[in-house]
């Protein structure tokens, strides 16, 4: 009998993390606490999405009006314009598909994600949800039996076990009483009395452990199969749960996925088509007409003398004819470019810059405007005065470096230098700070526009 102590002794029992262990149930339980918190993540998460759907759409809507205003205030013109003006209705179309995903996934996914978890999930007035407590209720009640079971073997265990370590201690003092002379015949047979003892208890209580755990395996198949019942109801439910997120998710891709819209295809189609229709040979053809040699000219013709027109022309009025065709000349440039579809620029190319043929021979061929190169650019020895000039912002500019000026849209400045070679210019503003600026951020203030056409 002590070597069934021994081997009852070191057969110890490995601690378990299985589903059939007394209370091991709960994380199936804690699973549909757990789905429910799920679709209030997956509702998060479709929120965040929606939001960067529309930040993306009013960027783009943003973007497209901030151009297309650059475009018609710029020298591009012609069919060219169109095709590039048809970028930013691309944009406002994108941004009306990308805000048309936002509602779909507030409007209809999220929508869809709270209706079935309200359908699914039942709150109780004490807290919880009632499928976790029917499924708590289900999971105890089939292991109550079986946990009576387990505590019966485990005492039954404990009190083999304790007999078998008396029955090894009474052996141990026998045998050392033996080799004892001062131990009398009377100690030695009651010691020896006190092992048989210890022997019968083991062999009792080892029939006990060895009858209760006979009956709990019997009850094993029962309770398996009351455990597996309450557990498959629950993976019915997380079934439904699995499937229907499934579906939303399916939906959600179909939402995102432009591709699979029509109208999607259709805008870029329709850029397309505009970009192909821009005529290269057209818009040079306008030009032609409009700022080149298919121009209207008055061409100098004989004028009889008139005698009652004729008198001494100073050179101060000489100045100030000069002056008035100049002006009238520009008068009659604006109204042709006006036509023609021309707008103020706001690039560093200004289109209202005076390009005059009138000239004099006075004073050894000095004429009354700055003399013009073939660039366009102003008489270099006039640079100084020509470039400080009075030009009002377009937009706001926030100066990078520490060379750089900061202003906002409609503030007005002063122009120093003429703009460089990399589209920077030289200014000064109302509190005397100098520095550089986008030539394209600025153009010519109202009273400057004013006085070059006066």
């Amino acid at each position: 009998m002590s070597g069934s102590y021994e081997e009852a002794t070191t057969s110890i029992e490995d601690t378990t993390d299985s589903f059939w262990e007394v209370g091991h149930y709960k994380r199936t339980v804690k699973r549909i606490d757990d789905g429910h918190r799920l679709c209030n993540d997956l509702m998060s998460c479709l929120q965040d999405r929606a939001k960067i759907e529309k930040g993306y759409a009013q960027q783009l809507t943003e973007w497209a009006k901030r151009w297309r205003q650059l475009i018609e205030k710029g020298p591009q013109c012609g069919t060219l314009e169109r095709a590039w003006g048809s970028l930013l209705v691309e944009a406002e179309k994108v941004a009306e598909l990308h805000q048309e995903v936002k509602n779909r996934l507030v409007s209809e996914d999220m929508e869809k994600v709270r209706n079935w978890q309200k359908e699914a999930y039942h709150k109780q007035m004490m807290g919880g949800f009632k499928e976790s407590k029917e499924a708590e209720d289900g999971f105890r009640k089939a292991q109550k039996p079986w946990a009576k079971k387990i505590k019966e073997v485990e005492t039954a265990k404990k009190a083999f076990h304790m007999a078998c370590k008396e029955e090894k201690l009474a052996s141990i003092r026998e045998a050392s009483s033996k080799a004892d002379s001062s131990i009398t015949t009377d100690q030695l047979r009651k010691m020896q009395d006190k092992v048989e003892k210890c022997k019968q208890d083991v062999q009792k209580t080892q029939e006990r452990y060895e009858k209760v755990l006979d009956e709990m395996q019997k009850f094993t198949p029962q309770y398996m199969e009351s455990m597996d019942l309450v557990f498959e109801q629950c993976q019915q439910l997380e079934e439904k749960r699995l499937l229907f997120l499934k579906e939303v998710l399916l939906d959600i891709k179909h939402h995102l996925n432009l591709a699979e819209n029509n109208s999607y295809a259709v805008v870029y189609k329709e850029l397309e088509q505009t970009i192909q229709s821009s005529d290269v040979q057209e818009d040079l053809r306008w030009f032609r007409a409009a700022h080149g040699p298919g121009m209207h000219m008055n061409w100098p013709q004989f004028e009889e003398w008139n005698p009652d027109l004729t008198h001494t022309v100073t050179r101060k009025e000489k100045t100030r004819k000069v002056e008035g065709t100049t002006s009238s000349n520009v008068t009659s440039t604006s109204d042709t470019s006006s036509q023609a579809g021309d707008r103020g620029s706001v690039s560093s190319y200004e289109k209202a810059q005076i390009y005059t043929a009138d000239w004099s021979d006075d004073e050894g061929g000095s004429s009354a405007y700055p003399a013009v190169d073939s660039n366009g650019g102003a008489n270099p020895f006039e640079e100084e005065s020509a470039g400080r000039v009075r030009v009002r912002a377009l937009y706001d500019y926030e100066g990078q470096e520490q060379d750089e000026l900061s202003f906002k849209a409609g503030e007005e400045l002063t122009k120093l230098e003429e703009e460089d070679e990399q589209g920077w210019c030289r200014g000064q503003l109302d509190n005397g700070r100098e520095g550089l600026y986008p030539a394209n951020y600025v153009a010519l203030s109202e009273k400057t526009q004013s006085s070059n056409m006066l």
